[in-house]
């Protein structure tokens, strides 16, 4: 498997929801510290129901998405899965397990907090307002649904 150039990381950053508002130079800074991790197949790298505590992003290969024992997905090169790790830490929604051999790029949480407190501020101030935005459009969308729910007529 190849390493990871740094433009590379950068660029699988981009592509990441929770950062899509980050600055070039802050995705360069928060690539710096992820680490590439080659995974041999049938390694499991998330379990359903466990803290979380790195943010994954698939550089080649790919995993299997299970929750409660039934595939829900798969991921692949570009995919990612934790983000909300970062953020707090909470359990795992999905057991991931590789399903070939695979190149992936690893963030720590505390290196993370380390980088938000100290090195680069701005970048939690981005990210919450990523994630104002996501659960505005989500209770719009719930509200959108409800009201049709409500208009339709009963049985």
């Amino acid at each position: 498997m190849q390493q990871v150039r740094s433009d590379e990381r950068v660029e699988l950053l981009r592509g990441v929801w929770l950062f899509e508002r980050c600055t070039k130079a802050e995705l360069a800074a928060i690539a710096r510290m992820a680490t590439p991790v080659t995974v041999e197949t049938g390694h499991v790298l998330a379990t359903e129901g466990t803290p979380g505590h790195e943010f994954v992003v698939v550089v080649e290969g790919t995993a299997s998405a299970l929750s409660r024992g039934q595939e829900i997905g798969q991921v692949g090169p570009g995919s990612f899965f934790g983000e909300l790790a970062l953020l707090d830490g909470g359990p795992r929604t999905a057991t991931v397990r590789a399903l070939t051999p695979m190149l992936t790029l690893v963030l720590d949480r505390s290196a993370f907090d380390e980088l938000l407190e100290q090195a680069i501020p701005s970048v939690g101030r981005r990210m919450l307002v990523t994630l104002a935005e996501r659960i505005r459009s989500e209770r719009l969308r719930s509200e959108r649904l409800h009201a049709r729910r409500l208009s339709l007529p009963s049985e």
